[in-house]
């Protein structure tokens, strides 16, 4: 049987509250679709934690600061569905625009602090966006625990700080970034990619790799993040919008390793744009197989 289908507030809390009823714990994994293995992967890991998980489906149109890339942005609902059901995800949530944005709304949520800097600096609104739509779904299902991969490192600790703030009663998750067999990050937007540039596209993982790898030996943070967006561009990548080194609790910007960090990228490779990101650590402090990304 095919994943059941909700497409309104009014359907989705009479199934959650039916849930509920029956003592059921509840999770959600909030997509905008175009599901692949990284989307599934958070699927699986909410199925081990809650009696009932909904994958909720919705293309934000508040967080995309460019009208083309929004028109761009993939839509397969059928098959994600389609993808859905052998994992045995209990409820897909397709709300349109109206449903989550009716007649007369005005109101946005907006986190300052972490939201600086990085992918903020570079899409404008972006972030206001994200942490309205995730607020309203968080509310619309009531869940106890909501899955978000680590790629978007941004959005993950934007997403943290918001639920804190707000006092907001769920736990969030956070699962590792899931790579194809050559290192690059999963993505809707790879699917936009050429032939050729695919075969680019992984460089940016690789780069990140060795440049975390010498910034956790010693290397000069400033040369060695020089050295790193020079490698991007000489790789194929047409623009590097960011390289930092950032503190992984808060993203304030590092000038030497001296605590967890991320070393993270935003790069443009055609009309694409990639990000990603890795976790370092003092060398005294990092394990044999922290870095390890496909070559």
């Amino acid at each position: 049987m095919s994943v059941p289908i909700v497409r309104t507030i009014v359907e989705l809390r009479a199934v959650v509250a039916g849930w509920r009823r029956s003592g059921a714990s509840i999770a959600v994994v909030p997509t905008m679709g175009a599901l692949h293995e990284g989307h599934l992967s958070l699927v699986r890991c909410a199925l081990q934690k809650a009696d009932r998980v909904i994958v909720t489906l919705f293309v934000n149109p508040k967080q995309f600061n460019n009208a083309a890339d929004l028109a761009a942005y993939p839509r397969t609902e059928n098959e994600d569905a389609a993808k859905l059901t052998p994992l045995g995800a209990h409820l897909l949530y397709v709300p349109n625009a109206t449903e989550m944005y009716p007649d007369g709304f005005t109101t946005t949520v907006s986190v300052s602090g972490v939201s600086e800097g990085l992918c903020g600096a570079f899409r404008p609104g972006h972030f206001d966006g994200v942490a309205t739509v995730v607020a309203k779904l968080f509310l619309q299902t009531g869940a106890d625990f909501a899955f978000f991969g680590e790629k978007d490192f941004q959005q993950l600790l934007l997403i943290r700080r918001m639920v804190r703030d707000l006092d907001i009663p769920i736990t969030i998750v956070p699962c590792p970034t899931v790579r194809e067999a050559d290192g690059l990050a999963l993505s809707s937007r790879n699917l936009r990619l050429s032939p050729a540039e695919r075969a680019v596209a992984p460089r940016l993982a690789s780069v990140l790799r060795d440049t975390a790898e010498g910034l956790s030996n010693g290397s000069p943070v400033l040369p060695t993040l020089a050295e790193a967006r020079a490698a991007i561009l000489s790789a194929g990548y047409r623009q590097v919008e960011y390289l930092e080194l950032r503190g992984e609790a808060d993203l304030q910007p590092i000038a030497s390793i001296d605590q967890p960090v991320r070393l993270l990228a935003a790069a443009w490779l055609g009309q694409t744009r990639l990000i990603d990101n890795i976790r370092t650590l003092p060398a005294c402090q990092l394990p044999n197989e922290s870095l390890r990304i496909p070559r």
